[in-house]
C-alpha cells in the first residue's frame, strides 16, 4: 500500500552531479551563469563613491566642478577569496574605490555616459572582475525643474 522500503527510495534518491533524469549536469550549467572558471558569478557591491568632478557640456559645470557619485557592482567568482580567506583571490574593493575616484577627479567629461565608460573600462581592464555595473549619479546637475537625481547605468563585461 505505502510507498517505503527500499524500492521508493531507489526512484526519489539522485546520483550527486545527476539532473532530473539521470543526465550529467555541469557545473556551469547548474549556476547558469557564464564568465568564470567555476561558472558562477557572485557580487561585491561599492556605493556611493563620492568625488568632485569638471564634467558637464556647460562651461560653468567644467570651469566649477559639482559632485558626482558612482555606485558600482563587480561580478565575480567569489569562492575561492571565500575558501581561502585570501585578498589577492579576489577584487580588493579598497583599490577599486580609489580607483573610480580617481577617474572622477580626472579628466573631464561632457556626458556621464563617458564617464561611466572610461570607469567600466578601467575596472575591467585591471581587477579580476567578469562584468562589472557602473551607474554615475549628477545630483546637481543644471536642470530648470526640480529634480532629485539624473543617473546612467551601464554593464560591460568581458568578451
Amino acid at each position: 500500500m505505502g510507498c517505503s522500503g527500499p524500492r521508493s527510495r531507489r526512484h526519489t534518491r539522485r546520483r550527486e552531479g545527476r539532473g532530473r533524469h539521470g543526465t550529467a549536469v555541469s557545473d556551469r550549467a547548474a549556476t547558469g551563469t557564464p564568465g568564470s572558471p567555476s561558472g558562477r558569478l557572485d557580487s561585491v557591491s561599492l556605493r556611493g563613491i563620492t568625488a568632485t568632478g569638471h564634467h558637464g557640456v556647460f562651461a560653468h559645470e567644467r570651469r566649477d566642478g559639482q559632485p558626482f557619485v558612482v555606485d558600482l557592482v563587480l561580478h565575480l567568482d567569489l569562492q575561492p577569496a571565500g575558501t581561502s580567506d585570501d585578498l589577492a583571490r579576489t577584487a580588493h574593493y579598497g583599490e577599486v574605490a580609489d580607483h573610480v575616484h580617481a577617474i572622477i577627479g580626472g579628466e573631464p567629461f561632457e556626458l556621464i555616459e563617458a564617464l561611466a565608460e572610461t570607469i567600466a573600462t578601467a575596472v575591467l581592464g585591471t581587477y579580476p572582475v567578469a562584468a562589472v555595473d557602473v551607474t554615475v549619479h549628477k545630483p546637481q546637475a543644471p536642470i530648470a525643474v526640480p529634480f532629485d537625481d539624473v543617473a546612467v547605468t551601464l554593464r560591460r563585461s568581458r568578451p
